[in-house]
């Protein structure tokens, strides 16, 4: 028998009465645990009591537990990126095939940061791996720009959009076209979650796409790219002058493309020249180069 916790004891006409109070853990609407407390009263009589006594109702003792559901709040800078996208694929969007560039106004310069790197990549082919969850691209698209009207308002924003109307199939150590690509899902953008900002912060430093990510999930919800397996693809940079978000004209875009930055989409890399060239120029792939894997 378990000991009773917080005993105490009270007399009144001959009888006596045994209370203790037990804790219980419940829920709180935080997700939490919180003490709260029920009691059971058993009272016993003496022996030499005549009268029947009534059987005191019987009371349940379980406690009850009370359950919610924590929902995760959505991310603001990421709930923000998806309400610009959709003005964006609503207002300007014309063309999801189009890979070239595309200039309103011809001040407007931009330069591919890391050009070399990616010249080694396209040299033998790039490859970019997509996922369910969404996985980051190597190298990184990162540009400088310039010739921005200093006080107006822009936004920076990615697609990729098919490099071609061809499926293909890594045979021999080499690229092959094996049929007609599959259907592009097109309209989705990555905003630069910075955006919208002044000429004058856009061009004080390089820009980074680096947390844009790429996905074969077609019921994707998470704003990823949305890519097919096996399908060329041209990353499309896009600098929008407006000071409303909700307004914006294709008038005010200008489009930039860089064809060093075509790749193939892929679930697992297909060339060993492409994961060592990753591995040894990937921050975040030391492991592999501690382990042995460098270029020897």
């Amino acid at each position: 028998m378990e000991p009773l916790q917080n005993v105490n004891y009270s007399y009144a006409d001959d009888t006596y009465q045994l209370c203790y109070n037990n804790s219980a853990l419940s829920y709180g609407s935080d997700g939490t645990y919180e003490n709260s407390l029920y009691s059971t009263s058993t009272y016993y009589q003496p022996s030499y009591y005549a009268e029947p006594q009534e059987p005191s109702p019987v009371q349940s003792s379980t406690p009850t537990f009370k359950q919610e559901l924590k929902v995760k709040k959505p991310d603001p800078l990421g709930l923000r990126t998806q309400q610009l996208s959709a003005i964006v694929t609503k207002e300007m969007y014309k063309n999801s095939f189009k890979h070239e560039c595309y200039r309103s106004d011809p001040n407007i310069q931009v330069k591919l940061e890391s050009r070399s790197l990616w010249l080694q990549f396209a040299s033998i082919g790039t490859e970019m791996i997509i996922t369910k969850c969404g996985r980051r691209m190597f190298p990184t698209f990162k540009a400088s720009i310039s010739g921005l009207e200093p006080h107006a308002k822009y936004i920076l924003l990615m697609d990729i959009v098919p490099a071609d109307d061809n499926r293909y199939k890594y045979n021999s150590s080499e690229w092959n076209v094996t049929g007609k690509a599959e259907p592009h899902t097109g309209g989705r953008f990555y905003v630069h979650p910075d955006s919208p900002a002044t000429g004058i912060q856009w061009m004080k430093q390089s820009v980074m796409f680096h947390k844009m990510k790429l996905t074969n999930n077609a019921m994707d919800q998470n704003g990823h790219i949305i890519l097919n397996s096996m399908h060329k693809y041209q990353p499309r940079l896009h600098v929008v002058k407006t000071d409303d978000i909700k307004s914006m004209e294709f008038s005010q875009v200008n489009t930039f493309v860089f064809e060093e930055t075509v790749f193939i989409a892929v679930t697992a890399y297909q060339n060993e020249l492409i994961t060592q060239l990753k591995i040894d120029n990937n921050p975040f792939a030391k492991g592999f180069r501690d382990n042995g894997h460098s270029r020897k």
